[in-house]
């Protein structure tokens, strides 16, 4: 259940912050006053996409909390675990997401604490609330949401994924399967090529590393003659000539310490040409190993430079460069292994086949889920239709068979209604009035939630397009979910909000102070104020003793 959500600096809202209780919560206000913030906000904190703009102008980033009790929720428990999510509080029954959103729209999700991606923030507020939007009605029109419903309903999505992913796998083994024996000579003729490439290469035996060394000796041995001339010059200049430097910095150094008795500040002069004289002694010793290495093997240069010329051979015949030739290996040696997995048509038709056959059985034990289902939706949603001013109405789930197949079962899913007793049955999407589609609408998503495991419902102005008796009984509709589970739901309907547990009042106001900024607040309405709101909502800007009058009986009607 929903406990508390803090808002801070979205959209136009400043700061806001909500207890909430058990029950059914109605949200009302006037018509652009922020009602459909707070489902914007929940719902960015339960891993909605998010942009720069849910940042309210002029602030640097926008915070939204959430805290959920979640004691009746061993399977979230376990998820958060297993994530390493653990569970806040005493009893471990409390859950704390939070998202941040900043202005140049990126983005940071918390859950209890710990830093998290939006997938897994998405993971668990799927576990916690169930929004449905004021424009489910038209979205339930597409074809893809009523099988989605139905398996939903049913709890066959991951079924249902099941049998897309295998489809697609048994179509492409197909193609494989009738690209091989459309082209075998081709792929014949390709696998010798490989065979042939990753034979020769093999044969060459090269690495980048050697390819490296080859290189850094051959310019050596290349360069031996010169390297040695240039040695010699430098033993010859720094110990072993006439004019040494290393024997003429000594003789410096041997006079000028006969010399410090008679003027100390020498000291300096010598404390500089010491490490000199150590560093080219160093440099005598480094020229000389560097001379006794130097190789001039005239063969040995043969070899490397043969070595050098059949691996430059090899790079120009397949237009890559010699240090490329490893990953050109590599890749010819994978695609023949792919080659020697699919070594003819035989086996990709095996594979076809078992593919086919696995298809069949995911395919054929969702469509007998999917049937069983319908049959207990339509009744359902009927029985519900018969208090929603539409008695003597049937709605039903068709389900043609499609042979063979295809990625989302073996039928095709069609919602269907007849409206009042004694039309026919026609599909959801030739519906013609937008009230009767938006009742149906509302009694298949209460239904629905019924049936799930989500704790929180809110529902977003799901009663457009009713009135009159027939908002009264949605409200009841939802009163008694209420009882069951956490409800709240954004309504213009003051029959609807009579029937509520709680009610909330959404407010906008402009700040003179700050350069006229909206903000939009929320108040929990007591009786005596539930009655001037719910007077407003009935007679709008006049409101008449009368109209309070009529407020209060409804109100007392619906049990408050």
């Amino acid at each position: 259940m929903l406990k508390f959500l803090g808002i801070r600096d979205f959209v136009i809202v400043d700061r806001m912050e909500l207890e909430f209780s058990p029950g059914f919560t109605v949200l009302t206000g006037e018509t652009g006053a922020g009602k459909s913030v707070l489902i914007d906000a929940l719902s960015l904190v339960l891993g909605e996409r998010s942009d720069a703009g849910a940042v309210r102008h002029g602030c640097e980033r926008a915070e939204i909390s959430a805290e959920f009790d979640i004691g009746g929720l061993p399977e979230l428990a376990d998820w958060l675990r297993d994530n390493g999510f653990e569970s806040d509080g005493d009893d471990g029954t409390v859950c704390l997401l939070r998202r941040t959103i900043d202005t140049a729209g990126r983005s940071r999700a918390f859950i209890n604490g710990c830093s998290a991606t939006l997938q897994q923030l998405r993971a668990a507020g799927e576990k916690l609330v169930d929004i449905h939007g004021q424009h489910a009605h038209q979205t339930m029109l597409r074809s893809d949401a009523q099988r989605d419903l139905l398996d939903a309903f049913s709890g066959s999505l991951e079924l249902a994924r099941k049998v897309t992913d295998v489809y697609r796998r048994w179509q492409a083994l197909r193609q494989q399967r009738l690209a091989w024996e459309q082209n075998a000579a081709a792929f014949t003729q390709e696998r010798e090529q490989l065979e042939w490439q990753v034979r020769e290469l093999s044969t060459l035996n090269f690495s980048l590393e050697e390819w490296q060394a080859l290189q850094a000796d051959h310019s050596r041995l290349a360069h031996a003659a010169s390297l040695l001339e240039v040695t010699q010059m430098g033993l010859e200049a720094l110990s072993e000539g006439e004019l040494a430097a290393l024997a003429q910095i000594n003789s410096v150094i041997s006079r000028l310490h006969n010399l410090l008795d008679c003027d100390v500040d020498l000291q300096v002069v010598l404390d500089l040409l010491e490490p000199a004289q150590i560093q080219l002694q160093e440099a005598v010793y480094e020229l000389g190993r560097y001379q006794q290495r130097l190789d001039l093997d005239p063969q040995r240069l043969q070899k490397m430079e043969e070595r050098l010329s059949a691996i430059h051979a090899i790079a120009r015949k397949y237009r890559v460069t010699p240090a490329e030739l490893p990953d050109f290996l590599r890749i010819a040696t994978e695609q023949l292994e792919k080659f020697g997995q699919k070594d003819d048509g035989e086996m990709l038709a095996r594979e076809e086949a078992a593919a086919g056959d696995e298809y069949l059985k995911l395919a054929k034990k969702l469509s007998k889920k999917r049937a069983e289902t319908a049959v207990t939706l339509a009744r359902q949603v009927t029985a519900a239709m018969q208090t929603l001013a539409m008695a003597g109405g049937k709605f039903s789930v068709g389900l043609t068979p499609i042979e063979p197949g295809n990625a989302y079962g073996m039928e095709q899913i069609e919602l269907q209604v007849s409206a009042h007793q004694g039309l026919p049955l026609r599909p959801l999407a030739k519906v013609a009035s937008g009230g009767e589609l938006s009742r149906i609408s509302l009694a298949i998503q209460v239904i629905a939630s019924k049936l799930g495991g989500t704790p929180t419902l809110i529902f977003d102005e799901v009663d457009a397009g009713i009135g009159g008796r027939v908002a009264e009984i949605v409200g009841a509709l939802l009163k008694r979910l209420g009882t069951e589970r956490q409800v709240m739901c954004i309504t213009h309907l003051a029959q609807v909000a009579a029937a509520g547990d709680h009610q909330w009042q959404v407010t906008k106001s402009v700040d003179p102070v700050h350069e006229g900024k909206v903000s939009s607040r929320i108040t929990v309405l007591e009786k005596q104020e539930r009655v001037e709101e719910i007077a407003r909502m009935l007679g709008g800007k006049k409101i008449t003793e009368t109209t309070r009058k009529h407020a209060a009986e409804m109100l007392l009607a619906a049990g408050d």
